[in-house]
């Protein structure tokens, strides 16, 4: 399973972005589907969660409200929408897939992992 996530760029705060991420391989409609998010000198953090066909998802409390996931099975694509950007969600976003079902919060459960998106968000 190979993921490229795209979509990124610079935005002012208040602004919007959506990035996508799309899978090359063998995906079931069943996998769990992530975005996480690193800023400089800092770990790496779960943003959102979306499960296979029933659909379910999670954020984390710095989205709710502001960033929407999604996906689209039939294109092995998923996506987050972010919308009124601030300064501090100015990080290199990545997309990963968990072949289990449950949604998770963990980055070491998510096998595959994107190359990363690098989101700026300016003042």
């Amino acid at each position: 399973v190979q993921l490229q996530a795209s979509g990124g760029g610079l935005v002012q705060a208040g602004g919007s972005l959506r990035l996508s991420c799309a899978a090359a391989g063998r995906i079931f409609s069943t996998y769990t589907m992530a975005w996480f998010r690193q800023a400089p000198g800092k770990e790496r953090k779960f943003v959102a969660a979306i499960s296979g066909s029933a659909g379910s998802t999670d954020y984390a409390d710095s989205a709710k409200g502001r960033f929407t996931i999604s996906r689209d099975n039939a294109k092995n694509t998923f996506y987050l929408q972010m919308n009124i950007l601030k300064p501090e969600d100015t990080a290199v976003y990545y997309c990963a897939v968990d072949t289990s079902i449950i949604l998770q919060r963990s980055a070491g459960a998510y096998e595959y992992w994107g190359q990363g998106t690098l989101v700026t968000v300016s003042s």
